[in-house]
């Protein structure tokens, strides 16, 4: 259930990193803000403390050094994951797709199951997807989410059409929430849900994909 529900994420990403550039860059930025998305703030004081909470995480971690070294960019990934989820509402919201606690509880007990108890899947989330054991709902709320759009909007994540479906809806959701990053942060390309120049590393995860299954300066 894991492996699938990372490819879902990984194969949609790399279509929209293969996707030609529209970018676009915020205008001036909000005194205190990391981003403002559809009107509403992202505080820079909240993409802190996310990424703190990540690294305190790590630093806890037996592969604490290994873990740190590769998460050199944590603020942008935070603040990547925070926009990112708030386009993903945005576009399920747009096409009547809802998704409740219980679907997110049982998404989290099967990737519990497939990897062996909580101790080992918190360890996975932590070190391939920066993920702290108090944010993994968060995660698994977005798992479940991307494959109900796709089926909302009739298509198979499993084929480049499906793909590329799915990836207009968040496009036209990215630009509808006119997003305006902090310059420090970079700027947020609405075509490849990509923040700067900065990739979110289960892009480059290589996996295998089962048809609508879904997988951070």
């Amino acid at each position: 259930m894991h492996r699938r529900r990372r490819t879902a994420l990984a194969v949609l990403a790399a279509t929209l990193v293969a996707a030609p550039l529209l970018s676009a860059c915020g205008n001036q930025a909000h005194p205190g803000a990391a981003a403002v998305v559809g009107g509403e703030r992202i505080e820079v004081s909240a993409v802190q403390a996310s990424a703190a909470d990540v690294r305190s995480a790590q630093e806890s971690s037996p592969q604490a050094a290994q873990l740190v070294n590769k998460s050199g960019q944590l603020n942008r990934a935070k603040l990547h994951g925070l926009i990112f989820g708030r386009i993903l509402d945005r576009a399920a919201a747009d096409a009547g797709v809802t998704v409740t606690r219980k679907e997110v509880q049982e998404m989290r007990q099967a990737s519990l199951a497939q990897q062996g108890g909580e101790e080992q899947f918190e360890a996975m989330m932590l070190q391939q997807r920066w993920v702290a054991p108090d944010q993994i709902d968060t995660d698994m709320r977005q798992e479940v989410q991307l494959p109900k759009l796709a089926r909302a909007l009739g298509a198979d994540l499993g084929t480049p059409a499906g793909q590329q479906a799915v990836g207009e809806a968040l496009t036209k959701a990215s630009k509808a929430l006119d997003i305006d990053v902090n310059p420090r942060f970079g700027t947020w390309d609405d075509q490849k849900m990509q923040l700067g120049n900065y990739s979110a590393p289960w892009i480059t995860q290589r996996t295998e994909f089962a048809p609508e299954q879904p997988t951070d300066a």
